[in-house]
């Protein structure tokens, strides 16, 4: 029997940690878990990759019907650059951020980076080289060159792509952020302009040619 006067917890085994020791059990635990996964662990077995899965799929690039056999993970930026070698689509920091890969989808502009190609069966694209060519090129393009409106160049099949798009957005009256006013058509300004081309990058900052380029190619335009 026990005696009256102990209690319970007496009986309790010292199970009290230093700090130091804690930290010691601690970094092995973490440790180990690095080395030996969970599933890893409780499997055995490394985990088996499943083959691609290809699909057909047909664009209209620059106006030419295009038919491709595409893993359903490429990207439209990839099918571009990878499956029909137009490679003036840039791929730049692939996260949709720069705006090097913009090309134009069925009339709008998109970042080809984040979308996949098969989103896009039967689509209308229009890339740089769809625009015009050395011999005979687009009015934007020439403008481009005429303001010097790039640097390295790197960026500016993005620039050109998404400057057509503002200019038509703008004619369709598609308002923007700094629209003031919502019910009427937005005025082709410099900040509409610098607003709806903020998308695209020019780590070079030709920003201000760039401007000038977009405002002659439009004709005549306030700034």
């Amino acid at each position: 029997m026990s005696n009256q006067g102990e209690h319970p917890e007496d009986h309790r085994g010292d199970f009290s940690l230093t700090r130091r020791t804690l930290l010691k059990v601690s970094a092995a635990t973490a440790a180990t878990v690095a080395v030996y996964p969970h599933s890893a662990l409780a499997e055995g077995e490394p985990a088996v990759t499943p083959p691609p899965e290809i699909l057909p799929l047909t664009l209209r690039v620059n106006g030419k019907s295009q038919q491709l056999e595409v893993d359903t993970r490429t990207t439209l930026l990839d099918a571009l650059r990878e499956n029909l070698h137009l490679t003036g689509t840039k791929k730049g920091c692939d996260h949709g951020q720069c705006g090097a890969c913009t090309v134009l989808v069925n009339g709008r502009r998109i970042n080809a980076c984040l979308t996949l190609a098969v989103m896009h069966q039967d689509a209308d694209i229009t890339t740089i080289e769809g625009l015009g060519s050395p011999d005979n090129l687009h009015p934007m393009q020439a403008a481009f060159i005429k303001h010097d409106g790039f640097q390295c160049g790197y960026c500016t099949s993005g620039q050109i792509c998404s400057s057509m798009a503002v200019l038509q957005e703008i004619k369709e009256g598609i308002p923007s952020h700094v629209t003031l006013d919502l019910v009427s058509p937005p005025d082709m300004t410099a900040d509409e302009i610098r607003e709806r081309m903020s998308g695209n990058i020019c780590r070079c900052g030709a920003y201000a040619n760039i401007l000038a380029a977009i405002e002659d190619a439009a004709g005549g335009l306030k700034s």
